[in-house]
């Protein structure tokens, strides 16, 4: 019984970095898509007001690409290093994560850049 303590214990205290490296891991390797665990466990930590102020990676959210969608794959292709269809993708099934677990200032340019080409940006 000590060691699931133990392991709830580790669970609870991952970062949102660690969280989207467990995901990814459970995912591919197990076929498990994560989704429901991860905002459980990131739940918790996100209801301290302190966590929010220490806060130091973000994830780049396109909520929706807007009127100039070709010039927001373009640039989304651009700022990722994807392929013209990988970033075609992303666009198209907005929302989705543009980038994950970048610092303050590159996710702040990041959404700008966005928001300049016409799309609908979140960070988290």
């Amino acid at each position: 019984m000590a060691d699931l303590k133990d392991f709830a214990e580790q669970l609870v205290n991952l970062t949102v970095k660690e969280v989207n490296e467990l995901a990814t891991i459970l995912k591919d390797e197990y076929g498990i898509e994560p989704a429901a665990a991860a905002v459980a466990m990131a739940g918790p930590a996100a209801g301290g007001g302190d966590a929010a102020e220490a806060q130091t990676e973000f994830d780049v959210i396109l909520k929706a690409a807007g009127g100039a969608k070709l010039a927001v794959v373009k640039l989304v292709k651009e700022l990722t290093g994807l392929g013209l269809k990988e970033a075609k993708g992303l666009v198209d099934d907005a929302p989705s994560a543009i980038k994950e677990g970048v610092t303050k200032d590159e996710a702040d340019a990041l959404k700008s850049s966005l928001e300049e080409a016409g799309a609908e940006v979140e960070l988290k």
